[in-house]
């Protein structure tokens, strides 16, 4: 393993971090964004980052197309509140809960941070919105809290992040979103 890449995994993912730390706390939620991600210093994720490091991309992805899985993503997702895959259970009545909503709002935070970390000078307001149409059929999460997702993408794609990750935007767009009228309006 190279120390360059110990470094630079380092800094990604401090900057990674402190870039949701900061979204967080627009969104009302500090001490999710101080706790996010401590697994990620953990020795089975830091290692397998430090030695798929591409700098441009999530060194998972590197990982599963070398070895077919990434035990750091594993481990992550089963010790992080703010992914889907932590609340998915195929062998559930409920396959796909409404997972609550400071965890939420943290994955909404997640999801700009990763993106703004690895698309650096080429995020825009657009990115999150296009990565999200693009792989959303197959993230296993309840169908109204991708709706939410969706919307508030959208709205940062037309109204910017600083007016739209705001606690009482995520808030009622969460609870519209889950609330039981909204099955009926569209029957």
């Amino acid at each position: 393993m190279k120390l360059k890449n110990i470094i630079l995994h380092f800094n990604t993912i401090t900057k990674h971090r402190w870039l949701v730390f900061r979204l967080c706390v627009r969104a009302g939620i500090p001490w999710r964004g101080l706790v996010h991600d401590l697994s990620k210093y953990s020795p089975t994720e830091f290692w397998e980052g430090v030695k798929y490091y591409q700098g441009n991309r999530s060194p998972i992805f590197a990982c599963v197309e070398d070895k077919g899985y990434s035990e750091a993503r594993l481990h992550h997702h089963g010790r992080n509140k703010h992914h889907p895959q932590y609340w998915y259970d195929e062998y559930s009545r409920i396959k796909e809960p409404i997972i609550p909503y400071k965890y939420m709002a943290e994955m909404i935070c997640d999801q700009i941070a990763a993106s703004k970390t690895y698309k650096g000078k080429d995020w825009t307001k657009y990115s999150n919105l296009v990565y999200w149409l693009n792989t959303e059929e197959y993230v296993h999460l309840n169908p109204k809290l991708k709706d939410m997702i969706r919307e508030i993408l959208g709205r940062i794609s037309n109204e910017g992040v600083n007016k739209v990750i705001k606690p009482k935007i995520l808030k009622e767009a969460y609870y519209r979103h889950i609330s039981e009228e909204k099955e009926y309006e569209h029957k």
